[in-house]
């Protein structure tokens, strides 16, 4: 079934707008088409004649029962993402009077929560890597990086030597959407990546690079790299390959963070968020470890 040409035009006003205003990747910006056009077709098939904006709440729960059929989990968390942006834009946009998606739950209960860490998990994967040599020095310093700093693993293997500033303990990051921010990098991270410069990275570099962290062979890490790395260093530690990856720290650096009272604002600015809802989700992760704690220390849970 075709789009509508009104629909396109609806769609393509609103692409082009959050572009200008959150400046998002390519990438995420063909997401949000192919989701909003895939609710198109489906109102199409269903000799509808209005703007999709003006969809209400029954339709869209309709819709999102249909796909809870024939989608997987996450392309349906995917696909109701890219609608609640849509209908909040068009609610700021005084374009509707009620976001039809405010009191929509997840279809099917499909309430994700990424993978995390216990804090005593974290230290044993820390103190993993043998520090006495070159390798393990520069992995020790890569890992307290990624926890203390809440980076993306992207992020993190493109760090450049003069996005760092040591003296202050920032780092300058170039995130989704070419976003800059500053992030904080901590007493323990910072000697690590000092104790790194001086006696690891040295080793390592064969011609000259203002790439922070390096591999045996003298270029850039990778994520592939990196995914190797912290899997080989979390069976030391005796954690399952199935719950970690790079992207776990980011939500250990998260969640601790919320559980030693954070603010959820200061969280989003840390992680880069362009969007507060995609922060929130670490207040469940966070609730879910102190109903955890109080299930097992609490001598009447």
């Amino acid at each position: 079934m075709n789009i509508s040409e009104s629909h396109l035009i609806e769609i393509d006003s609103f692409i082009e707008e959050i572009w200008l205003r959150d400046g998002l990747a390519r990438n995420s910006l063909e997401a949000y088409r192919s989701d909003l056009q895939q609710f198109s077709r489906w109102l199409i098939d269903r000799s509808a004649t209005h703007p999709i904006y003006q969809s209400s709440q029954e339709t869209l729960t309709d819709y999102l029962a249909s796909i809870s059929r024939i989608n997987k989990p996450s392309s349906q968390r995917r696909l109701l993402s890219s609608l609640r942006r849509f209908f909040r834009y068009h609610l700021q946009n005084d374009n509707i009077k009620q976001d039809p998606m405010l009191h929509m739950g997840n279809p099917g209960n499909l309430e994700r929560f990424p993978k995390t860490l216990s804090e005593t998990q974290v230290e044993a994967l820390l103190e993993a890597p043998d520090c006495a040599d070159t390798f393990g020095l520069r992995d020790r310093a890569m890992l307290e990086t990624i926890y203390a700093s809440g980076l993306r693993v992207s992020e993190l293997v493109s760090l450049q030597m003069h996005e760092m500033d040591l003296h202050a303990g920032l780092l300058r990051i170039t995130g989704k959407g070419s976003k800059e921010r500053l992030v904080p990098l901590g007493e323990w991270a910072l000697e690590w990546i000092q104790r790194y410069l001086q006696e690891s990275r040295p080793q390592l570099l064969r011609l000259p690079a203002d790439a922070v962290f390096i591999t045996r062979f003298g270029s850039s890490m990778t994520r592939q790299m990196f995914w190797h790395i912290i899997k080989r260093h979390a069976a030391s530690a005796g954690i399952s390959s199935n719950a970690i990856s790079p992207h776990t720290l980011r939500h250990a650096f998260a969640t601790h963070l919320l559980n030693h009272g954070a603010d959820l604002r200061a969280l989003q600015l840390l992680l880069g968020h362009a969007d507060i809802s995609t922060t929130q989700i670490y207040t469940h992760v966070a609730q879910e470890r102190l109903k955890q704690i109080h299930s097992t220390h609490h001598p009447r849970a």
